[in-house]
């Protein structure tokens, strides 16, 4: 009896042993599972205070549902924050087809997916602003000309010049720092013309008494899209954490084209946008992640430019400087195909 009693307890001892151990793998395939489905990927996301995706991805808990811890880090350019990968301040950039071509051309970066913003609407927003005795194109011959140093303006410099019988030459480039420098050189008459972006500094700029607008992009064959750029080891470790990125942008854009009043509150309350700005860029740059060959195209005449222009110091593949796997896995039917070695060196 005493015996039978004794073996009884042994059994139960090693019942409650076996079920703690199966219970404990069971548990830990359980975390590993969860892990594997909520990925938290940690990003710096370098930022301006203009634009609304990253900001209402991240106050409406966008970034967070799709498992993306960002922190936003605020630049006075696009382009800015592209150079700011190169002292790892920031993990990934949104910028022009300049400063991301630049960053390809100098690093181990990797574009992955486009904005879709390269239409003419968007363009249309860049207007020229000149001092008021230049009534015509003609008039800028012998001009001081601002550019913002890293982006595209010089580019355009050169296509809208070209079209109106300017050389280069011709004229004066002056780099500045950013829009507030132009707008300070305009007023003072230290420089001649600027191309201006957006309806906080076009509604700024157009009421400057000593300047008035000229044009605009749309009246140019240049259309510049955004693209997304990040260090290409970093996109190889993080694969489906980036497909989820791209996919929180993508929401948070029709989110704000959705609720324009509650994304102007959003903007006024995190960098103190005027609402009124807020509503006029909404409907003229929305965000459509993906990769077209609109935006393939002017990624390769931006290229072409820097190269012949020397700003590009050594050609390479522009296919090469591509992973469109992961815009591919997250929205199939925005992306083109492309194949490495195809992007002529």
């Amino acid at each position: 009896m005493n015996r039978t009693s004794g073996n009884g307890s042994k059994r139960f001892v090693l019942l409650l042993l076996c079920s703690f151990i199966i219970s404990g793998l069971l548990g830990g395939c359980s975390s590993a599972a969860g892990e594997e489905q909520g990925i938290r990927l940690k990003l710096r996301v370098a930022d301006i205070s203009t634009n609304t995706t990253f900001r209402v991805a991240k106050a409406k808990g966008i970034f967070d549902k799709h498992g993306i811890d960002a922190e936003l880090v605020n630049f006075a350019t696009p382009a800015e924050g592209v150079n700011s990968l190169f002292i790892k301040q920031v993990d990934v950039a949104f910028g022009a087809d300049f400063p991301l071509l630049n960053a390809a051309g100098k690093g181990d970066y990797t574009i992955f997916a486009s904005s879709g913003t390269a239409t003419d609407l968007s363009a249309s927003e860049w207007k020229l602003y000149v001092r008021k005795e230049i009534e015509t194109a003609a008039d800028l011959k012998g001009k001081k000309l601002s550019f913002s140093r890293g982006t595209f303006i010089p580019y355009l410099w050169d296509v809208y010049l070209a079209e109106n019988g300017i050389a280069v030459s011709d004229v004066e480039l002056v780099g500045q720092g950013g829009f507030d420098e132009a707008y300070v050189a305009l007023k003072k008459g230290e420089i001649d013309a600027a191309w201006v972006y957006g309806a906080v500094l076009n509604e700024k700029f157009g009421a400057l008494a000593e300047a008035r607008e000229l044009t605009d992009m749309s009246k140019t064959p240049v259309r510049i899209g955004t693209g997304l750029i990040a260090p290409t080891e970093l996109l190889k470790k993080n694969r489906q954490g980036f497909v989820q990125f791209l996919k929180a942008l993508d929401e948070a854009s029709d989110y704000a084209q959705q609720h324009p009043e509650e994304t102007a509150e959003i903007m006024y309350e995190e960098v103190k946008q005027p609402k009124e700005a807020t509503l006029k860029d909404l409907p003229i740059n929305p965000w459509s992640i993906g990769f077209s060959d609109k935006a393939y195209e002017g990624l390769q005449g931006q290229k072409e430019y820097m190269v012949s222009s020397g700003i590009i110091e050594k050609d390479f593949d522009l296919n090469d400087k591509l992973d469109l796997e992961i815009v591919r896995e997250a929205f199939p039917d925005r992306v083109i195909d492309i194949k490495k070695g195809d992007g002529n060196p």
